[in-house]
Parts: C-alpha cells; sequence; structure tokens
C-alpha cells in the first residue's frame, strides 16, 4: 500500500492562500457530480422558502425576537419560547445548509476540467445574494416582520432560485456561443412572459403583505393597500402568463419548432393550471395555512419552470477537440422558426 504522501510547509501555505485552487489542483469531478452540486442549491432555496412560509403561517416570526442571536442570552432556542422558537430557529439553521449547498457548487465548478469561469462565477453571484438575505432577514426580525421587509426578503430568494436554475442549466451545456433555436418573435414573446411572471411574483408579495397572515401573533402592521383588489390584479397577471404560455406553445407547434422547447413550455402550462387551481381554492376558502404554504412552493416551481423555458430557447453545444461544436445545423431563414 501506498504511504500518504507528506504535506509540505509550502502546501500547506497554498491551501491557506487558496483553498480553491489548491483543491482543483488535486480532484477532477466527473460531469454528473458538478450536475449535482449545481442542483443542490436550488432544491435547498426552495426548501428555505417553504420552510420560511411555514414559520409566517405559524406565527412564529417572532419566535426568535432578535439576530443574530435568538434571544439576548441565548444563540440558540429555549424551552421556555416554545414551538415558535423551535420554528424560527430551525429555518434559521437551514441558512447554513444552503450556504454549505452553494460552497460545494462553488468548490465542484472551481474543480471541473477544463476551468469554466462562468460557472464559478454564478455560483459566488448566488453566495452573496445568500449572504445579502441572511442579513436582510435579520432586518426583518429587527424591525419587527414590517411587511415591506418581508417582501423584498421573498424578492432576493427568488432572484437566488433564478441564478441556481441558470447555474444548473449550464452545467449541461458547453462554452461555445448560444445558438437560438427559434427566431426573435418567439424569444420577444418568452421575454414578455418572463417579465409578466416576475411582476406576477411581485404583486404575490403584496397580496401576503397586505393580507391576514402577518407571521407573528401580535398585532403586525399591513401593507396599506385593498386586499380584495390586489388579490384580484394578482388572479389577472396569472391569467396573463396563462395566456402568453399558451400562445407560446401553439406558436412553437406551427413553426416546428424543437422538442426541447414544447416540452419545457408544456412543462408551465401543467404547472401554472396546479397553482392556478391552488390560488383559487386558497381565495374561497379565507386562506387555509397548508394551501398558502402549497401556493408559495408552487410559486418557486412557476418561477423555475419559466426560465427552464427560456433557456431551452438555445443551445450551447459542447466543443470537440478541433474546437468546432459536436454537431452542426444547416442554415435556414430568418423565419420565426429560427435555426433547427
Amino acid at each position: 500500500m501506498d504511504g500518504v504522501p507528506n504535506v509540505t510547509r509550502a502546501d500547506a501555505a497554498a491551501a491557506v492562500r487558496n483553498p480553491l485552487a489548491f483543491i482543483a489542483a488535486r480532484w477532477t469531478p466527473a460531469p454528473r457530480t458538478v450536475q449535482r452540486a449545481a442542483l443542490a442549491p436550488l432544491v435547498m432555496s426552495v426548501v428555505i422558502v417553504v420552510t420560511g412560509g411555514a414559520v409566517r403561517l405559524t406565527g412564529s416570526g417572532l419566535g426568535c425576537p432578535t439576530w443574530p442571536k435568538c434571544t439576548d442570552d441565548s444563540l440558540t432556542t429555549t424551552s421556555e419560547m416554545g414551538f415558535h422558537g423551535v420554528i424560527e430557529f430551525g429555518n434559521r439553521m437551514l441558512t447554513y445548509v444552503l450556504c454549505a449547498a452553494v460552497g460545494w457548487a462553488i468548490i465542484a465548478a472551481r474543480s471541473q476540467k477544463p476551468y469554466r469561469r462562468s460557472l464559478t462565477l454564478l455560483g459566488w453571484a448566488q453566495f452573496w445574494v445568500v449572504m445579502s438575505n441572511a442579513v436582510l432577514g435579520g432586518i426583518v426580525v429587527l424591525v419587527g416582520l414590517n411587511p415591506y421587509t418581508v417582501a423584498a426578503h421573498f424578492v432576493a430568494t427568488t432572484v437566488l432560485l433564478a441564478l441556481a436554475t441558470v447555474m444548473w442549466q449550464r452545467t449541461r451545456e458547453g462554452d461555445t456561443a448560444p445558438r437560438p433555436l427559434v427566431g426573435r418573435s418567439v424569444q420577444q414573446l418568452v421575454w414578455v412572459m418572463v417579465v409578466v411572471s416576475a411582476l406576477l411574483i411581485l404583486v404575490g408579495t403584496v397580496v401576503t403583505g397586505a393580507g391576514p397572515h402577518a407571521g407573528d401573533s401580535s398585532d403586525v402592521p399591513r401593507m396599506p393597500v385593498d386586499w380584495e383588489t390586489i388579490s384580484k390584479a394578482h388572479a389577472v397577471l396569472a391569467w396573463i402568463v396563462v395566456t402568453l404560455t399558451f400562445a407560446l406553445w401553439f406558436v412553437l407547434k406551427a413553426v416546428d419548432a424543437p422538442k426541447g422547447p414544447l416540452a419545457r413550455t408544456r412543462d408551465l402550462f401543467l404547472v401554472l393550471l396546479a397553482q392556478g387551481a391552488i390560488g383559487y381554492v386558497q381565495y374561497f376558502t379565507d386562506l387555509p395555512e397548508v394551501l398558502v404554504g402549497l401556493h408559495m412552493f408552487g410559486s418557486c416551481v412557476m418561477w423555475i419552470a419559466v426560465l427552464r423555458v427560456l433557456l431551452s430557447l438555445r443551445e450551447r453545444p459542447e466543443e470537440t477537440v478541433s474546437g468546432l461544436p459536436a454537431q452542426e445545423y444547416d442554415a435556414t431563414s430568418v423565419s420565426m422558426a429560427g435555426p433547427r
């Protein structure tokens, strides 16, 4: 059996000076490992939204009344704080799990051969969003669950979901220049859908901020807007997204688009139908906590599905040894179908 090589003082200095480079010089992950590492922050981002919703829906938002400690005298929850303290502190602890997932994604991306700077940058972007959102979460507690800070907290997580989705997609692509699979008209339609979907999520935070689920058993101020009116505006935006998705599917079928965009559009349509059904049921049943939590989960899945439609409109073939794309395509006219 070979002995373990001695770690020299120079090796130790190099590890301290640049640990990522030190690991990358000694480890090359398989492509599947990198893909799974990129998927981990995406899954954890959804999990932390769901658990954050549980904090709000159980009235545990001030279960730990201060930050960064749980109480002035204790870093963790105490038995006197009961159920609400456990829920709030547990959600805080999941932030560390999310940080670990993002760190694992950064390490895997940095160690991949050949080195792909774009993947590493996407990982670091997620890291800084997580750090900023952790501070924002502390501010939410310190200001007594002000609804505007709570909304900003959720919006920051939506940005994190977008970055994680893009990174996950990029691990399954090459680094060649993106080649469009559809024409410009279809791309513009999808971008409109993305913008309206983002607006739908923003208005959804206002619906929550004006609604009855304040996140604490005490009287927490709400956004000064009429809840019925803003809920109807939210529903109108949802129907616009559904209509755009339906129109996109027909356009893709008409121009004989590749299977990828069609499949992603179909997935989005199914998610929207499920999310809409949950939304209407919760509206007409006085917002039961379980359905509100499911609706928050559906919001994350919907946003991921929208971004996957956008990312499916182009491809990045992996390069061959000669540096040329692995597959060539015949040129076509600049019709709505675009290059196939």
